[in-house]
């Protein structure tokens, strides 16, 4: 395993690591509280259809963080370049959004765009 595949491994255990982190503090912060006022609310769609958005982005970066370790592991080439390429659009999404509304404070901002220097560094052997 080259230095380039270790960093896309590395890139993929951030982006499922803060992934697991957003999830459960959405959960505590987000979808419980925003429930208690739903309970009330006669359309049940807003019920079952808030909480899947909201998750939306875990269930992404968690998925393109494993993603990510699968292309250093058992793919080459363009295969692992197009991978690369669109993790990196949605973690380079991420780590905007969040640094952009903390005024660059937010912990997870900061590990995506990690992350992304990474993925930067793992596509680096292509000559790109």
């Amino acid at each position: 395993m080259n230095w380039q595949e270790i960093s896309l491994v590395a890139a993929g255990l951030i982006g499922s690591g803060v992934a697991v982190i957003h999830g459960k503090l959405t959960q505590q912060l987000l979808i419980r509280p925003l429930m208690k006022s739903l309970l009330a609310d006669e359309r049940p769609i807003f019920r079952k259809l808030v909480p899947s958005l909201l998750h939306f982005t875990t269930f992404n970066w968690f998925l393109s963080g494993l993603a990510l370790i699968a292309s250093a592991l058992w793919f080459e080439g363009d295969v692992r370049l197009a991978i690369s390429l669109l993790v990196g659009s949605s973690y380079l999404y991420g780590a905007f959004v969040a640094l952009r509304a903390s005024r660059g404070r937010h912990p997870g901002g900061i590990l995506y765009a990690v992350a992304l220097g990474l993925i930067v560094f793992g596509i680096s052997e292509f000559g790109y």
